[in-house]
């Protein structure tokens, strides 16, 4: 009667476990035994998944091997690095007795902390794609905002440059105006200087005395001379 009564519960547990195994996938991984230590009840599994990261010390998990799959030990996280899981088991004697953890055996492991921690991850992911996606609609933004101020100040060089150039062709053309009005005006001063010195020729050529006699002095005595 009581080996009916536990293979009854094995069979429901196992039923139980099969139903939430099909239900929650992420909950269920794989490792190796890598050390035992029976008396301290402790376990150590080398675990290779990515989603290890979300296996927190404390959470339960339950553990099978592939011969005996309708018998789950129960057991909880005592410790973990990247790669490996230190498991304390609560009852040792009993798991140990059904479970095969020698070194180098394969198990299967189920926890719903993982599931449940793995459910917080996605969301936790679903709003960091949002803000992602929020941010880089603003990046995109303000980067739409950098290149048109870029193309508005190459706008802004190219019309002062025509400006400048219209300037600079102003400024040669004025220059060039006064240039040649400095060398009008300079032809003319020339022009006007031969002219007067033409008429200073012809005023010393044809200057008028006012006397034709000349004072004549023949000695040292100033009282002495006479006009010839």
């Amino acid at each position: 009667m009581k080996t009916y009564v536990w293979t009854l519960l094995f069979l429901l547990t196992s039923l139980s476990m099969g139903e939430t195994r099909k239900m929650s996938e992420q909950g269920v991984f794989s490792g190796r035994v890598s050390y035992l230590r029976e008396e301290a009840s402790l376990v150590r599994v080398k675990v290779e998944f990515e989603n290890v990261k979300y296996v927190n010390k404390k959470d339960k998990v339950e553990f099978w091997d592939q011969h005996n799959p309708n018998f789950h030990c129960k057991a909880y996280v005592a410790g973990k690095s990247s790669s490996y899981l230190l498991l304390k088991v609560p009852n040792m004697r009993d798991c140990s007795s059904r479970v095969s953890l020698g070194a180098g055996r394969y198990l299967k492991f189920f926890s719903e902390d993982l599931e449940n921690n793995i459910r917080m991850g996605k969301e936790l992911i679903e709003i960091l794609v949002k803000k992602k996606m929020a941010l880089t609609s603003k990046i995109l933004s303000r980067k739409k905002q950098l290149d048109s101020h870029i193309e508005k100040a190459d706008a802004v060089n190219k019309r002062y440059q025509v400006l400048r150039d219209k300037l600079e062709a102003q400024w040669r053309n004025e220059l060039a105006a006064l240039e040649e009005d400095r060398l009008d005006a300079l032809r003319n001063y020339k022009g006007l200087e031969v002219r007067i010195n033409e008429i200073d020729f012809k005023l010393q050529k044809y200057r008028i005395s006012d006397e034709n006699l000349t004072l004549d002095r023949w000695s040292l005595d100033p009282r002495l001379f006479y006009k010839k």
